[in-house]
């Protein structure tokens, strides 16, 4: 598994829980985060380099834990590796159009994730049930990187991003990975309303595509997690750890 840096242990949470046997090795790419912002060919090259290296070191699945990096490259590498499980992290936008209240949608993602070809034909498809409203979030996954997910900070950031949707939608859709660890604030910003993101339903296409190919870890392996980063500051790792036991 693998994220621009600390987001995607938020799928890995959700990757354990549902996998619990599986040894998982998570890769956060921390001297290169946060990729929302970067031109699209420098993700996509950063990406695949990540994932050719894992798949070398005998990966039995890559999971691409970043909703910027799987709208980029996820298909390049499906092309390039057709006989490789690859799975990708997708804004939960379905379940939410799909819950009881659906008339309007927030959609809370990087800038280069809303203006991607693939969110805009989801979002144009989904929209027959549902009102869409796509809102970037320019350094708010650079925020959560350094480690802050609550706090002063967060609220005026993410108050000035999103508050003033406070009251007028159905729900919203934690498009990024990093953002499920703002969830308090985010909640307190936008009031009672549900929050959706796309770690969970990861986890179970991961389970689905190891079954269908018979590389489930049996019962009676010990799961384990292992961390590594781009950034060879200890104090990445750290964080790291610290943000999987939250």
């Amino acid at each position: 598994m693998f994220d621009s840096g600390i987001g995607g242990i938020s799928v890995l949470r959700e990757m354990v829980r549902e996998l619990p046997h599986e040894r998982f090795a998570y890769f956060g790419d921390s001297a290169n985060a946060p990729y929302g912002g970067k031109p699209v060919e420098e993700i996509r090259g950063l990406t695949c380099s990540i994932a050719e290296r894992m798949l070398d070191e005998g990966a039995k699945a890559i999971v691409i834990a970043c909703n910027t990096a799987t709208s980029v490259a996820a298909q390049v590498l499906r092309e390039r590796y057709p006989d490789e499980i690859i799975v990708g992290v997708e804004p939960a936008l379905r379940p939410a159009t799909l819950a009881e209240h659906h008339e309007r949608i927030l959609v809370m993602a990087t800038a280069v994730t809303i203006e991607l070809d693939k969110f805009n034909r989801l979002a144009e498809e989904l929209s027959v049930a549902s009102e869409i409203i796509a809102a970037p979030c320019p350094g708010l996954a650079a925020l959560i990187e350094r480690g802050v997910v609550d706090g002063p900070e967060m609220e005026e950031l993410l108050e000035r991003l999103v508050g003033e949707y406070r009251g007028q939608v159905d729900g919203v859709v934690l498009g990024c990975t990093h953002y499920p660890f703002a969830r308090a604030v985010i909640a307190r910003v936008l009031g009672d309303v549900p929050l959706y993101d796309g770690g969970e339903g990861t986890a179970r296409q991961l389970r689905r595509r190891l079954e269908a190919e018979g590389l489930l870890a049996p019962d009676s392996q010990e799961g384990s997690v292992e961390f590594a980063s781009s950034d060879d500051d200890p104090a990445v790792l750290d964080l790291y750890r610290r943000f999987f036991e939250m």
